[in-house]
């Protein structure tokens, strides 16, 4: 891996922005927040405090991202997409300040975010950077598509993951698209569905992209 840059320190800073806030409103939230929404629009109301559990995954998170290479067998392959890896990192924690900051709002002021769009836009913008990072990703066995079929070969891998890079990116558009229908299961059904597909077809590519290449050894 790279020397420490500001990159990482900046991750690092942005890890530390749910704590901060929870601080900063803590004594201001009612006894209970609205902590979780399921599809139908349902609102689950936690104890406050359950914030603190929640922001405090912003700095695990960055925590394991930044160690999980070192105990990587192929650590070196790291160098090859560092820039993706570490732009991951920023979009996981951004992504975890507006999950906080949705809690935050909601709890202070019920009714003041569209969650069920809000979360399918931020999910999206996620899957689209994630889209554009996997054609980039070298073979390591904790970021990418990992299954037997693609670590047991570095040309599977990369056909692997340049499909699932414009799978992932096509998903997160439709997503994108979908968040503004105003109807909550037609968003889900825009996200989820495209989000499936594209997990789902590049394993089974790959676990057929195997099978011929080892035929071809025979």
């Amino acid at each position: 891996m790279k020397k420490i840059g500001k990159a990482q320190i900046f991750v690092w800073i942005l890890a530390l922005v749910p704590l901060v806030l929870a601080a900063a409103v803590y004594s201001r939230l009612p006894a209970r927040i609205p902590m979780s929404w399921d599809f139908g629009g349902e609102v689950g109301y936690e104890p406050k405090w359950h914030l603190w559990l929640v922001a405090g995954l912003s700095p695990l998170l960055a925590a394991l991202f930044y160690g999980m290479p070192a105990l990587d067998p192929k650590r070196r392959n790291y160098n090859k997409f560092f820039g993706s890896y570490i732009g991951f990192q920023l979009m996981m924690m951004l992504f975890l300040i507006i999950m906080n900051g949705i809690c935050v709002v909601e709890g202070l002021r019920p009714g003041t975010v569209n969650v069920a769009m809000a979360v399918c836009l931020v999910v999206s913008l996620v899957m689209v950077y994630v889209g554009n990072m996997m054609p980039k990703i070298r073979m390591n066995w904790y970021c990418g598509i990992k299954n037997p079929w693609t670590l047991s070969s570095e040309a599977v891998w990369t056909r692997t993951h340049r499909i699932g890079g414009r799978m992932f990116f096509a998903a997160g558009v439709v997503g994108l698209l979908g968040a503004f229908i105003p109807n909550n299961t037609a968003r889900i059904a825009l996200l989820f569905g495209p989000l499936l597909l594209a997990a789902l077809v590049p394993t089974v590519l790959s676990y057929l992209w195997f099978r011929a290449e080892q035929r071809g050894r025979a």
